[in-house]
C-alpha cells in the first residue's frame, strides 16, 4: 500500500500555499476507538543543523548526558525524566536537547511548576513502545503528559511517533486507549516545527490550557486509524493554530468543553473528518464553545468539511463561530453540517468565501442545519442553510459551478 499523499494550494486571499508529501503518522492522546486494519506511512522533512555547533553551556541539557542511548532499543524514559527534573529546577531558562537518533520513551509525566521558562528542542525521534502491554498498571490514557507547566516552548523539526498500529488493530469503543501528547493545565505554551505521527488515538490534546500557539506542525496518521484526532482542544482559551498540516482518521481539529477564543488560520486538512465543534452535551453535561475563527483552510476529501455537533440537551451553548476563506472537497454529500440543540440553538454563525465540492465530482454538495442561526458574506457553496425561523430544518442542495471567484473582504 502506498503512503498517502496530500498536496494543497490555498488560492483564496489571506491563505497559504502548501505542498506537503505525507508518508508518516503520529500519536499523543487516546479516548475511544474502532477496529481497523494496518497501515503504512512516512513523512520527510529537513533536519535541523543545530547540533553541528554543540553549545557548551549549563543552560543546554543534552539527553545523552543523562544516559539516553538514542538507538530505539534501550529505554530512555529515565534519562528524559532526569533531564527534565534538572531543567525544571533551573532558574536559567534551560534548553533540553534531544539530538538526532531514536529515543524509546515509555509513559511519562513531565510536571511543573518550574523555576524558569523551558525550551524542549527535538531534533531526533521520540517513539512510544509498540506493545500496549507497556501500559500495564499505568494510566492508559497518557503517554507524553505535560502537567502544570508555564512558558514551555517545543521546537526542533523532529518527530514524535506514537507507534499506534497495534492499538488501532485491537481497539473498539470499549477500549479506552491513551493520549499521545497531552499538555494539561498549561499556560503560554508554544509548539513549532514538529512532526507528530501515528498516535494511538488523539495526537495532541490541550486541556485546561491558556494562551497556546501551535504552528508549522505536521500531524499524520492513516485514514483508517480510529479516533486519531489531530488537535483536540478541551476547556481551553486563547489557542492559535497556524500554518499546519493534518491528515488522520478522525477530526483534523476538534473543539469541546468550555473553550473560547480559538483562532485557526492557514491549515491543510485531510484525510479526516474535517474541522469540528463538538460533540457537546453528552449525558446531559454542560458545555460551551464560543468565539472560534477559522480563516484559511484547504480541506481534502474530508468526511464533513465543517461541522457543529451537539446532543439535544439544555446544557450546551455555541456562539460566534466563523468560517472564512475555505475551499476543498468533501467525501460525503454534507460538506457542511451544523446540528445544534433544539433547546439552546447555535447563534452568531458566519460563513464567508467558502467553496466545497464533492470529491467524486458528481452530484450535489449539501449543507445541513438544525437550530443554527447566522449570516454569510461573499460567495458560499454549498449555500448556507441558516434559518431565521424557530425549529426549522433545512437541507440545501446546489450544483457547484466549475469556476468561482472569491473576494477577500478582510
Amino acid at each position: 500500500m502506498k503512503s498517502p499523499e496530500l498536496r494543497c494550494c490555498c488560492s483564496f486571499a489571506g491563505s497559504c500555499a502548501v505542498s506537503v508529501v505525507v508518508a508518516l503518522s503520529i500519536v499523543l492522546v487516546i479516548t475511544s476507538t474502532h477496529c481497523v486494519e494496518g497501515f503504512e506511512s512516512g513523512l520527510q522533512l529537513p533536519r535541523s543543523g543545530f547540533l553541528n555547533g554543540r553549545v557548551k553551556s549549563n543552560r543546554v541539557l543534552f539527553i545523552h548526558d543523562f544516559g539516553a542511548a538514542g538507538d530505539g532499543v534501550g529505554n530512555d524514559t529515565q534519562a528524559l525524566k532526569d533531564c527534565w527534573e534538572v531543567a525544571c529546577s533551573s532558574p536559567k531558562r534551560p534548553r533540553i536537547v534531544v539530538p538526532a537518533g531514536t529515543y524509546l520513551v515509555h509513559p511519562i509525566v513531565l510536571s511543573g511548576p518550574c523555576k524558569s521558562k523551558i525550551t524542549f528542542s527535538i531534533y531526533g525521534t521520540i517513539v512510544a513502545p509498540q506493545d500496549p502491554d507497556a501500559w500495564r498498571g499505568l494510566n492508559r490514557r497518557r503517554w507524553l503528559y505535560f502537567s502544570k507547566i508555564n512558558h514551555l516552548s517545543v521546537d526542533g523539526g523532529g518527530t514524535i511517533n506514537g507507534m499506534g498500529e497495534q492499538w488501532w488493530a485491537n481497539s473498539c469503543k470499549t477500549n479506552k486507549t491513551n493520549v499521545y501528547m497531552h499538555p494539561f493545565m498549561c499556560k503560554d505554551l508554544k509548539v513549532t516545527d514538529l512532526r507528530v505521527v501515528d498516535g494511538q488515538q488523539m495526537h495532541m490534546t490541550m486541556t485546561n490550557c491558556v494562551r497556546v500557539s501551535l504552528s508549522q506542525i505536521a500531524v499524520m496518521a492513516p485514514a483508517s486509524s480510529p479516533n486519531t484526532d489531530g488537535i483536540h482542544i478541551s476547556s481551553s482559551r486563547g489557542i492559535n493554530v497556524m500554518n499546519t498540516t493534518i491528515g488522520t482518521g478522525d477530526d483534523c481539529i476538534s473543539i469541546v468543553g468550555h473553550s473560547s477564543r480559538i483562532n485557526i488560520k492557514d491549515i491543510a486538512c485531510g484525510p479526516g473528518h474535517g474541522i469540528s465543534i463538538g460533540s457537546l452535551g453528552k449525558s446531559n453535561s454542560t458545555a460551551s464553545v464560543k468565539s472560534v475563527s477559522v480563516d484559511g483552510a484547504f480541506l481534502s476529501n474530508t468526511q464533513n468539511g465543517l461541522r457543529i455537533k451537539t446532543w439535544q440537551t439544555k446544557g450546551v451553548k455555541v456562539k460566534n463561530i466563523s468560517f472564512k476563506h475555505i475551499e476543498g472537497t468533501s467525501a460525503t454529500k454534507e460538506a457542511m453540517r451544523f446540528s445544534c440543540s433544539e433547546y439552546t440553538s447555535c447563534e452568531g454563525l458566519y460563513l464567508e468565501d467558502v467553496h466545497l465540492v464533492l470529491s467524486s465530482g458528481e452530484g450535489f454538495a449539501e449543507s445541513f442545519c438544525w437550530e443554527a442561526y447566522g449570516t454569510s458574506g461573499g460567495s458560499v457553496f454549498p449555500p448556507p442553510c441558516f434559518s431565521s425561523d424557530h425549529k426549522q430544518l433545512f437541507v440545501i442542495k446546489q450544483e457547484v459551478p466549475n469556476e468561482q471567484q472569491f473576494i477577500d473582504s478582510m
